[in-house]
């Protein structure tokens, strides 16, 4: 019965850890993808262009989608 009781007081630290993990990588994914999120539009061009002159590097931008569904190169 003693060992049984020193296992659980080592798995308490076990079930906590995963409750921070959870509740953690929640918080993160609620902040990144939640309500109010204004991905596009952010600025985040401003540090790609720095990110890609820093490398010495050629943007090639890509295009929108087909408004049809159906790709140009496929279609006859």
């Amino acid at each position: 019965m003693h060992a049984q009781r020193k296992d659980q007081r080592g798995l308490i630290p076990v079930i906590v850890a995963a409750i921070v993990a959870v509740v953690g990588t929640a918080a993160i994914l609620f902040s990144d993808f939640g309500p109010g999120n204004e991905s596009q539009g952010s600025g985040n061009g401003m540090i790609t262009a720095a990110a890609v002159s820093r490398a010495s590097a050629i943007v090639i931008p890509s295009e929108p989608p087909a408004s049809g569904g159906i790709s140009p190169l496929l279609s006859d």
